[in-house]
């Protein structure tokens, strides 16, 4: 019997089929050309190219009566990496499809392989190269890649690109979100070149039983076995053949004396592998995460996280943060704060930002976007968030900054929330088991003075965040200083949201309501914040909500807030507010293990 099908179902057969490969790691310590600057652009607002109109074609008049109803030219061009919607203003509000076009030679495409490699494309990515689909991304803020040895050419390479941002109800995050929407190719794309065998994977990290030995692995894109991969970091003397097994896999395992990462002293060993002529080369600093009770121990030592929470966004631009100079700015305003710590939220952040602030000495909770409002009864969330984490934790895992993976923020409890956040955390013990998980809840029962854990996925977890707003979205239900905090789980907690919203320059008495947008009332509310804080004898870490006011549209007070949230500690112009000065002088008076 011969099936027939409709073109419609071909197409969705088609699409299925080409999902992007998960991506090899450390790009920046490989051999690559970057692809970044103005790439062609068409505006796609009902997203009709996909379909009839068939931008991916690039099609161009042939005949006398001939016409195409679309094209891409240098007279529209958008710079890549960046949102779209910052770099017009018709576009600023922008959600739907960007198509992108970038041309470029390849001298000598013919020794080796290719791929192209994109740091983040927001939300869906439809990649075309030379005529072909290479497939499809789902996930704004993860990295995906492409191999096309067999399609590249010397000369004349076209690469066209569908970003589009339409929110997606069984998206992650959903169809709601407390931060912008920035659209389009936000982060690098390189085009990688490797030779036939290459390093795909390696995992390079303390064993978390031995401070003074190193283990993981290696592992290649092939699963031949009996392949020899040199391993060498020169501070510690080691130069290593390392030997793959029929998977691919080779077992690193290394008796050393070691400097370890601390915050004080954020030590970083050069690393470089090499595998038949193909290199990279990393930094990787050791050191040991672990709870005891309800204590969190860096390299068996008691640490309080003075933290800050970051979206990923420079203000003074009104745009998604992508360059390595933005990851400063940002990184180096919690430095100055006094941070040890910081929550980068609600998505992965930047590669730039995570290596930055290794090197800077401050300690990273990560998360990916299961945010309110996710769609827990579609049975395809939970493979999405599953997919992300994946993503997500290869990238990082040779980040020793990295101690939290989050797997959730203010969800609210049903049957298939909790199972799913169930099964997120025991896939990150599954796949990175030196790691701490977390998530953050805002469903905290209150009474009388009392505030109770209770939710059941905390004891899935080995550390419980709590968002909470005292003196803004509620009243204090008690003086402070006597606030009672009780847990039915023997485990550390962060508090890992807390504030009010203020305009710089606004100053009012701190008995006026919320509603005036005062830098004095949201001082108030920190004051009071830091004398609860020492009534909690579990409590190891606070994350004030958040470095800096950052744009949002949900957010529609049109006197004070005009589109952005203004909880920053810092303007959207980076001035200091009253409460920056508070936790300022806050962290400087604590001591790693008290508070």
């Amino acid at each position: 019997m011969r099936y027939k099908f409709s073109p419609f179902a071909l197409l969705l057969l088609l699409c299925c089929a080409a999902h992007a490969q998960t991506a090899m790691i450390n790009i920046y310590g490989r051999s690559g050309t970057s692809l970044n600057g103005k790439w062609e652009t068409i505006i796609d607002p009902f997203d009709v190219g996909i379909g009839w109109r068939a931008i991916y074609k690039d099609a161009r008049p042939k005949g006398k009566t001939d016409f195409v109803e679309y094209s891409f030219g240098p007279a529209n061009t958008l710079y890549v990496p960046g949102d779209f919607n910052s770099q017009l203003p018709e576009l600023t509000y922008f959600e739907s499809s960007v198509w992108y076009k970038k041309t470029f030679n390849c001298p000598g495409s013919k020794d080796g392989r290719f791929f192209i490699h994109f740091g983040a494309v927001n939300y869906i990515a439809d990649v075309y190269f030379n005529g072909k689909k290479l497939g499809h991304h789902e996930g704004g803020f993860t990295p995906f890649q492409f191999e096309v040895t067999d399609l590249i050419k010397e000369t004349g390479n076209s690469l066209i690109v569908r970003a589009n941002s339409a929110r997606v109800k069984n998206g992650i995050p959903g169809s709601l979100f407390d931060w912008f929407n920035y659209g389009g190719i936000t982060r690098d794309v390189q085009l990688i070149k490797t030779r036939q065998i290459f390093v795909e994977d390696y995992k390079i990290q303390l064993d978390p039983k031995d401070n003074s030995r190193i283990t993981g692995y290696v592992k290649l894109d092939t699963t031949l076995a009996g392949k020899l991969i040199s391993l060498s970091i020169p501070e510690l003397k080691v130069n290593q053949k390392l030997v793959t097994d029929e998977k691919g896999y080779a077992g690193v395992n290394l008796k050393k004396g070691l400097k370890l990462w601390t915050p004080e002293q954020p030590k970083l060993y050069d690393i470089r592998l090499n595998v038949e002529g193909d290199t990279v080369a990393d930094r990787i600093g050791f050191r040991n995460i672990k709870v005891e009770g309800t204590k969190i121990l860096l390299n068996g030592k008691p640490v309080f996280l003075r933290g800050v929470n970051i979206h990923e966004e420079i203000p003074q631009r009104g745009a998604r943060a992508w360059s390595e100079s933005d990851a400063k700015t940002l990184i180096d305003w919690a430095k100055e704060l006094g941070c040890n710590f910081v929550r980068l939220v609600h998505y992965p952040h930047n590669e730039y930002a995570i290596k930055y602030a290794e090197e800077k000495g401050i300690m990273v909770w990560e998360e990916v976007p299961v945010y309110q409002g996710i769609d827990f009864a579609d049975a395809t969330v939970k493979d999405k968030a599953e997919q992300m984490l994946k993503e997500v934790i290869k990238r990082d895992r040779n980040r020793c900054n990295v101690i939290l993976w989050s797997i959730a923020n203010e969800t609210s409890p049903s049957k298939e929330r909790d199972q799913t956040l169930i099964e997120l955390a025991k896939e990150v013990k599954m796949l990175d088991p030196g790691r701490l998980v977390t998530a953050a809840f805002n469903n905290v029962n209150r009474q009388g003075d009392k505030m109770i854990l209770k939710d059941s996925v905390m004891k899935y977890l080995d550390v419980i965040g709590v968002n909470e707003y005292m003196g803004w979205y509620t009243d204090w239900p008690g003086e402070p200083e006597k606030m009672q905090w009780v847990s039915d789980f023997n485990k550390p907690m962060i508090i890992s949201e807390f504030g009010g919203e203020s305009v710089y320059g606004n100053k009012a008495d701190t008995v006026i309501k919320a509603s005036a947008w005062s830098e004095d009332y949201v001082a108030n509310i920190y004051h009071n914040q830091i004398k609860m804080f020492g009534t909690i004898p579990f409590l190891q870490g606070v994350c004030p909500w958040v470095l800096a006011d950052f744009r949002s549209p949900y957010r529609m007070q049109s006197t004070y807030q005009k589109g952005w949230n203004r909880k920053g500690l810092l303007s959207d112009q980076g001035e200091k507010k009253k409460a920056w000065y508070i936790m300022k002088a806050y962290y400087d008076g604590l001591k790693d293990g008290s508070h």
